[in-house]
């Protein structure tokens, strides 16, 4: 039985089915609404199968420009029937043009229909969505239908939404010129003209057009100055903003001044002259005039010139040898002068003294005698000579073999100088490596110039300048402490080596060079709690050195696809690295390497640092300054933050306790600042107390107090340092503000139960000076209050100490302890309470996931003519200071969300970023991150 079914849709009219039924053809079945008709043979062969249908062409998308309609064309294969639906209605057959042929290739029929779609269709169409239109194709096997084609009405508007305008700007300066083109359908490609030729950023590379069509200048040029027009084009129109004229200007500049000229007068008083010309460069384009006069005139005296004389003549001589005697005369009545000419004449004459009666005799063997006597004379210089130097040297031997050398290289302990040899057994002075480390003086101290320990004990006294501070006249002696990070080591001087050399001394000896030597070699140490590093692909991960605040963010994509690097994050000690500072700049951060440097980065990392400079005050007092080190071991500037260009390689972010540098270069960074005038700026210390680790099993007790960055790494460095003196914290670090106005840091301690203890340092106070503190060249700093108690049965302390800069703030210790007790070491803790991995490798170290980061980038990289794209995504999260860094990306969304996982990386929820997208008014993203992240 064949059951064959024929149908009639809306707009297709009849349709007639043709078939052949034992050779003869049965015609003429038609159907109005549905209707079957039943064929019953008694043996009916089977057809061989037909495949669906196969669209070899599809309708694409079409712009109806002007009145013109569209012509929406589709080629399928095998097909019986091909017929247009648009808008959900099928189209009517009689405006369909169909095309049929046969594949040579595999005989099956190919069917090819046309229609038309006027401007009127699309404009009668009402509601949201666009008007489209797609195909079905039909065959034995079923129906396939095509992608659906979208039919919009193409329009340009005349007025741009923002023009350029015209500026005037000095040479080198960056020009921003800015162009928001008329709304269209499609959006309108934007090019830019200067003096009516096209600009191709590829071929100038001081040109560069950004995703917003802004154009930037990045150094302007006198070439540069032109006629600047924005050209805006679709397939309806192109549209011209107005041109705006861009003027580069050069102020004049003086030129170096002449020589001055010769004295005009040749004798007496005249005048001179120099000059200079405005020419260094020639002012062009409108450009000022050099201020001030172009020549300069002082009066000047010419001396006359004087000839010379001679004196009278002198009285003859003797009578001599030669039978002769002589006589002179000197040029010197007057003498010459002033280019005056000289006397004329000879200076002496002789003439015969015995008028020709006198003889010549010789003597035998007086010629033997003057040999003899010159050969005696050349032999007792060379004794002499010889005299002279081996006292020289055996001076210099007893000077080398003093005892200035053990002291100088007991103090510089792992970096002794070539000439180093043991202490004498007979020194009276010997070392106290176990002593506790002090970088103070007592009262009067830090008023001089500071000097190295490279004199002997028993040199004369001018070679070590002596404070006249009334203060230390009458102490019997007088106890230096110096401090090194490397040795820990302190000596005691003799009170006769001064009386009140107060100094705190600077320990730099010559092991130094060698050290820095291994550093420029690229001799990085990664040494417990202060590095981390960790193998990286692709997917990207994060890098962090617990407890420090020092964190690498390598943002998925930065490593090429199939690549993977052994990277690392090392914070340099400061004895072992040259600081970033120079002259009144200070260091504000850790120096933190970051590699391995040279690698190639497909998008920026992101570094953070903790910063210790104090940023809550109303108007800038900072000028901050990021350095980098060069393989040669020399800093230089990487940017200065409110000065970025578009050739600034990193851009930095800054919060109030730390800073996120983007940069694409890995290498070795620090942070740096100075004071903006005329406000001085200020540094965040902390003042951290410590003791000996009870109990306390001699008279002796000492409280050390040290003056550190406000930064974790600085407060880790003391912790592991007291640790390993054996040392505990009494109290929690108390903050401090550190003024840039030249004051000293003053320490005193007081109220101590002088029947139970007393306090051996007998000035009133000690001082750590000011520069110490500032250039952050000496790491850590501490002060220490020596006690002694009466007997071993005391146990209880009170006391208060009170640190403040002079003129400055101040903060007060409340010392009450049992010395006795023993007291929990201290372990801190990220601000958060919980400690951070030291490395996470993949998806888990972001907190957005990557679907949620590609859909917010697709939805705000392309630039929007009210402005809400990644511009307001960066003013709502705070990363709007300098938007053209970003937007010299590929894409800035993505930028700006690396950054803000850096930013929260102890407390990344998704909260923030979701209400800056609230506010902006994207709630498509938000379904997204509601649906696929953990909102």
């Amino acid at each position: 039985m064949l059951s064959v079914r024929v149908a009639r849709d809306q707009g297709l009219g009849p349709l007639v089915l043709l078939f052949l039924v034992g050779g003869c053809v049965v015609s003429g079945i038609e159907s109005s609404d549905y209707s079957e008709a039943e064929v019953l043979p008694d043996s009916f062969p089977s057809a061989p199968a037909e495949p669906l249908p196969e669209f070899l062409l599809e309708p694409e998308d079409a712009f109806i420009v002007k009145n013109r309609p569209v012509q929406l064309r589709c080629r399928a294969s095998p097909a019986t029937q091909i017929y247009f639906k648009c808008n959900g209605e099928w189209v009517n057959q009689n405006d369909h043009v169909t095309r049929e042929s046969l594949d040579q290739i595999t005989g099956l029929v190919v069917r090819e229909v046309d229609i038309s779609v006027s401007r009127t269709q699309v404009e009668e169409l009402f509601g949201l969505e666009d008007y489209w239109c797609q195909c079905v194709a039909w065959s034995s096997a079923g129906t396939t239908k095509s992608n659906r084609a979208y039919v919009r009405i193409a329009y340009l508007r005349k007025n741009f939404e923002q023009e350029p305008l015209g500026r005037e700007v000095r040479l080198e300066q960056e020009v921003l010129l800015q162009c928001r083109p008329p709304e269209g359908m499609p959006a309108a490609e934007v090019d830019w003209l200067k003096n009516e030729d096209v600009i191709d950023p590829s071929q100038d590379s001081n040109f560069l057009i950004t995703i917003d069509h802004d154009l930037i200048i990045k150094q302007a040029r006198l070439s540069d100055t032109a006629n600047y027009t924005c050209v805006a084009r679709n397939v309806v129109a192109k549209r011209r903003s107005s041109t705006a004229t861009l003027i580069v200007f050069v102020s004049g500049g003086w030129s170096s001044w002449t020589e001055w000229s010769e004295c005009n007068a040749q004798c007496g008083r005249g005048w001179q002259r120099r000059t200079r010309s405005c020419t260094n460069p020639a002012p062009l384009n409108g450009g000022a005039f050099c201020e001030g006069p172009p020549f300069q005139r002082v009066t000047c005296t010419t001396l006359c010139p004087v000839d010379g004389g001679w004196t009278e003549w002198a009285k003859w001589s003797a009578c001599g040898t030669e039978c002769t005697h002589w006589r002179s005369r000197e040029c010197q009545a007057p003498p010459p002068r002033n280019g005056g000419k000289h006397c004329s004449g000879s200076m002496m004459e002789s003439k015969n003294c015995t008028e020709g009666l006198c003889a010549r005799t010789v003597v035998p063997g007086m010629g033997v005698a003057v040999y003899a006597g010159l050969v005696g004379a050349l032999l007792l210089c060379v004794i002499l000579v010889l005299c002279v130097g081996v006292l020289a040297y055996r001076r210099r031997c007893r000077h080398l073999h003093g005892d200035i050398t053990d002291s100088s290289s007991a103090l510089t302990a792992a970096f002794h100088p070539g000439n180093y040899k043991p202490p004498r057994q007979d020194n009276p002075h010997p070392l106290h490596p176990s002593a506790p480390p002090d970088l103070t003086a007592t009262a009067g101290a830090f008023r001089t110039p500071l000097f190295s320990l490279q004199h002997g004990v028993n040199d004369s006294p001018h070679k070590i300048p002596m404070t006249t501070s009334p203060l230390l006249d009458p102490l019997p002696s007088l106890k230096i402490k110096v401090y090194n990070s490397s040795t820990l080591s302190s000596l005691e001087l003799p009170a006769d080596m001064g009386s009140g050399n107060g100094e705190i001394l600077s320990l730099k000896s010559v092991g130094t060079i060698g050290r820095e030597r291994e550093y420029h070699s690229h001799t990085l140490s990664r040494e417990p709690g202060l590095s981390t590093s960790a193998t990286l692909g692709n997917l990207g991960g994060r890098l962090t050195i617990p407890n420090t605040g020092v964190s690498l963010l390598v943002p998925p994509g930065t490593i090429p696809q199939g690549k993977f690097y052994e990277m690392y994050l090392i914070i340099n000690k400061w004895d072992k690295t040259t600081l970033p500072s120079e002259g009144s700049q200070t260091v504000l951060s850790p120096v933190v390497s970051c590699g391995p440097s040279g690698m190639l980065l497909n998008r920026p990392v992101v570094l953070t640092l903790p910063h210790c400079a104090q940023l809550d005050t109303p108007t800038p007092d900072w000028t901050l300054t990021l350095k980098s080190q060069t393989h040669q071991g020399a800093w230089e500037e990487v940017l200065t933050v409110g000065e970025e260009t578009l050739s600034s390689p990193c851009y930095l972010q800054l919060e109030e306790e730390c800073c996120h540098v983007l940069m694409e270069q890995l290498g070795t960074y620090g942070l740096v600042g100075q004071s903006c005038p005329p406000q001085p700026a200020c540094k965040r210390l902390q003042l951290a107390l410590f003791a000996p680790r009870a109990p306390c099993l001699s008279l002796d007790y000492s409280l050390r107090i040290y003056c550190i960055h406000d930064t974790p790494h600085a407060f880790k460095e003391v912790l592991d340092l007291e640790r390993s003196l054996g040392g505990v914290l009494l109290e929690d670090p108390k903050p401090l503000l550190f003024k840039d106005s030249y004051h000293n840091l003053r320490l005193s301690i007081h109220d101590i139960p002088h029947t139970h203890w007393r306090s051996k340092l007998l000035a009133k106070y000690q001082e750590i000076p000011f520069y110490h503190i500032w250039s952050g060249s000496q790491r850590p700093l501490h002060c220490t209050f020596s006690l002694e108690r009466g007997s071993l049965a005391v146990s209880q302390l009170t006391c208060k100490i009170c640190v403040r800069q002079v003129e400055g703030e101040g903060q007060i210790f409340q010392l009450h302890t049992d010395i006795q007790e023993t007291l929990p070491p201290h372990s801190p803790l990220p601000a958060g309470g919980t400690c951070l991995p030291s490395s996470q490798v993949g998806p888990y170290a972001f907190r957005l996931p990557d679907s949620i980061r590609q859909k917010i980038c697709a939805s705000l990289d392309a630039p929007s003519a009210r402005g809400c794209d990644w511009r307001l995504l960066a003013r709502s999260l705070g990363f709007d200071r300098y938007l053209n860094y970003f937007a010299t990306k590929p894409s800035p969304t993505g930028v700006l969300l690396d950054l803000w996982e850096a930013c929260h990386q102890g407390d990344a929820d998704l909260v923030s970023l979701a209400t800056a997208l609230e506010e902006m008014g994207k709630s498509e993203v938000l379904v997204v991150m509601t649906t696929d992240g953990e909102c």
